[in-house]
């Protein structure tokens, strides 16, 4: 197991808990994924329910972003039309981001404040996705970078996404 969430303190409304990961060697104390979610969900006047918990499970278990007929594979509970509608609802309260590859393909992770910070590679051809991370002195360097050209710009910066275009292993 790559990482364990214990649950310290819980209430009716919020939950703490402790994130230890035996593979990076640290602890950090963290809210409740599932608290997160229903905040963000009742913030849009939706509830949290079990179809939604699952899809929630089964992006939070994934290791890249998931499409629907991957989900759909996952869980055989899970319904395509109810899929579709809980993804929309999971998306517009900010719990899941829709990453758009080559128009035909379109895959779903966990919205990156949930997760970590990361970047995409995306095949053109396929359509998958996988992840990545950069080094933190590197990631450093593409903010400042990034922030020169916002400043030139005169824009206002929130963030940014990093996604690497070209065609993966498989499709060669």
């Amino acid at each position: 197991m790559k990482a364990v969430l214990i649950t310290i303190v819980k209430s009716r409304r919020w939950a703490l808990g402790v994130l230890i990961d035996s593979q990076l060697g640290y602890a950090r104390v963290m809210p409740d994924l599932d608290v997160l979610v229903a905040a963000r969900l009742r913030g849009v006047d939706q509830r949290y329910t079990t179809r939604r918990r699952a899809v929630v499970e089964l992006l939070e278990a994934a290791d890249r972003p998931l499409s629907i007929t991957e989900l759909l594979d996952a869980d055989p509970a899970l319904a395509q039309s109810s899929l579709y509608r809980n993804l929309v609802v999971l998306e517009r309260s900010g719990v899941v981001r829709r990453i758009l590859t080559n128009g035909e393909f379109a895959r779903f992770e966990l919205a990156e404040d949930l997760t970590e910070h990361h970047h995409h590679l995306i095949c053109s051809s396929c359509g998958s996705v996988g992840d990545f991370t950069v080094p933190a002195k590197l990631e450093a360097e593409l903010e400042r970078a990034l922030a020169r050209v916002a400043a030139r710009a005169r824009f206002r910066a929130d963030g940014h996404r990093l996604d690497l275009v070209g065609v993966c292993v498989n499709c060669g």
